[in-house]
């Protein structure tokens, strides 16, 4: 499939729907050839990649970046014309939803998922036996926790391997789980690579998501702040001001 992918402030973000992204996901996914690496980007995301060239250098090494947020979305609008504009954005959750309800009864689409403690995966592995009963999860894996064994690394791609997976979503937390797809890309099995984020944590029931009526206004970090003030203050505040900052320096 053709898309059309423009600049954001440094970010190669897809002017791309659910749909097509789920088509472009399952495409790449049946070719088997290579890792290809996805990532649904908001705000921080962005900004980050703009300001820390580690994290930029590894977003730059990804094959599909999704907007996410909707100031994404909108910074997208400004350079399309009106019939190419996007009516919302591609959420990296609802992204994760749609694939997963998608590939059921396709016996060549297989799902791994990497990241989160084993309670979290043990939910996740129950939601989607009981809401997607013909799609197949074929494995699941919780790494441990701060520095890895020196083997970690083969012992995740000998579980993905064996998996037959096609579809990986490492739920590892923005940066390490971007950083590690990059690092690793050449040399993971081939599948389609997904940095999630905090979705296993909202599929899990373990964090609610932001009401709808957040969401489409682009106030959803606004209640996630509420909701976790200690831990994303300094983030929003430090991310979301450096994205205004960039997208008016251009």
């Amino acid at each position: 499939m053709i898309m059309k992918v423009i600049d954001v402030i440094g970010l190669p973000v897809a002017a791309i729907n659910y749909a097509e992204a789920v088509e472009w996901v399952f495409e790449h996914a049946r070719k088997a050839d290579r890792a290809y690496a996805v990532e649904a980007a908001n705000t921080h995301v962005a900004a980050h990649a703009r300001h820390d060239a580690e994290f930029g250098a590894a977003m730059q090494k990804f094959d599909l970046i999704c907007p996410d947020g909707m100031p994404l979305v909108w910074s997208l609008n400004r350079k399309l014309e009106a019939s190419e504009k996007l009516t919302d954005r591609v959420y990296g959750p609802n992204l994760m939803l749609e694939c997963i309800k998608a590939s059921e009864g396709q016996a060549d689409l297989k799902h791994f998922l990497l990241g989160g403690s084993q309670s979290t995966l043990d939910k996740l592995n129950e939601k989607f036996s009981t809401d997607y009963p013909e799609t197949q999860i074929e494995g699941s894996y919780s790494p441990p926790f701060g520095e890895w064994p020196e083997d970690e690394f083969e012992k995740i791609c000998g579980l993905i391997r064996d998996s037959g997976a096609n579809h990986v979503w490492v739920g590892l937390g923005c940066p390490k789980q971007e950083l590690w797809i990059a690092k690793h890309k050449e040399n993971l099995p081939p599948s389609c690579y997904f940095g999630i984020g905090a979705a296993f944590a909202f599929h899990a029931g373990e964090v609610k998501q932001a009401p709808a009526m957040f969401q489409k206004v682009g106030m959803e970090w606004a209640y996630r702040l509420c909701a976790e003030p200690r831990r994303l203050f300094k983030r929003y505040f430090k991310y979301n001001s450096l994205f205004v900052w960039y997208s008016m320096k251009g």
